[in-house]
């Protein structure tokens, strides 16, 4: 579609907005409108967002979502999504995290990237992203929906904040200089389960490329990757459920570990 009008994409967003508030899901908004595109996304997202910086929310970051190829192919796309991250879903290693606060949540091993300048696109090359990289971070993302069973559709995913929960930031902050963020590989356990693994360069690449694309996408909406924030760079390997009881631990090369347990 690309050219919802605004009041219809407010009315859109007051629905995702409501479920946030109920932990109650929704049905995927492209049954109703199934012409929802990926423009139209981003127009529901600005809403949602706008609501809930009404009620007091600040962005301290992005997030990317889609990229890995499996992901892109999944929705038949050759390009990531990407969604603010809100200040108050920021957590520290080692946090208790309550089942309550999520709808539907699932757990992903990521690189995080905090900037050190800012960046404006479009134009931004990889090389530029990485110099603006100060430091580099072992972290966990809680990816959640809105909307029912997960049946999501692109625009559905991109109006719900990239389906953003919270993320969970390890403790130790490296210097950005010299790494090979392609090669740092990751191993994801549950209690004493390892479940998941992978390597940075599942990440578009490089999570470097990451920050690129998005300092691109943004500036060419007029928005500025700004120093401090913080970038979370994408899944490393396929999410995996969540539940009451769960601690989980992702141990990085060189980034150290980062963990987190799911309250009852």
């Amino acid at each position: 579609m690309g050219q919802l009008p605004r009041g219809a994409a407010r009315t859109l967003a007051r629905s995702l907005y409501e479920a946030r508030a109920t932990r109650q899901p929704i049905a995927p908004l492209t049954d109703a409108e199934p012409g929802l595109g990926p423009l139209d996304g981003y127009a529901i997202q600005r809403e949602l967002l706008s609501l809930l910086q009404a009620d007091g929310e600040r962005v301290s970051g992005y997030k990317a979502g889609l990229t890995s190829e499996p992901m892109q192919a999944m929705f038949g796309l050759d390009s990531p999504d990407y969604g603010p991250v809100l200040a108050s879903t920021v957590h520290r290693s080692g946090s208790a995290l309550s089942l309550k606060a999520f709808t539907a949540p699932r757990v992903e091993a990521e690189i995080a990237c905090r900037l050190g300048a800012d960046l404006t696109g479009p134009g931004i090359t990889v090389q530029q992203a990485r110099r603006s990289i100060t430091e580099v971070y072992a972290s966990i993302e809680i990816v959640d929906s809105r909307i029912r069973d997960w049946r999501i559709r692109l625009a559905d995913t991109i109006a719900d904040l990239a389906s953003a929960g919270a993320v969970v930031i390890g403790d130790l902050p490296v210097p950005a200089a010299g790494l090979d963020l392609p090669g740092i590989a990751m191993h994801l356990r549950r209690g004493d389960e390892w479940i998941a693994a992978g390597k940075g360069s599942a990440a578009l690449g490089d999570p470097a490329a990451v920050v690129a694309w998005l300092a691109n996408t943004l500036g060419a909406l007029g928005v500025t990757l700004e120093a401090g924030h913080l970038v979370m760079t994408g899944a490393l390997h396929a999410a995996v459920p969540m539940s009451a009881g769960d601690e989980f631990v992702a141990e990085f090369d060189v980034l150290g570990s980062v963990g987190m347990r799911v309250e009852p």
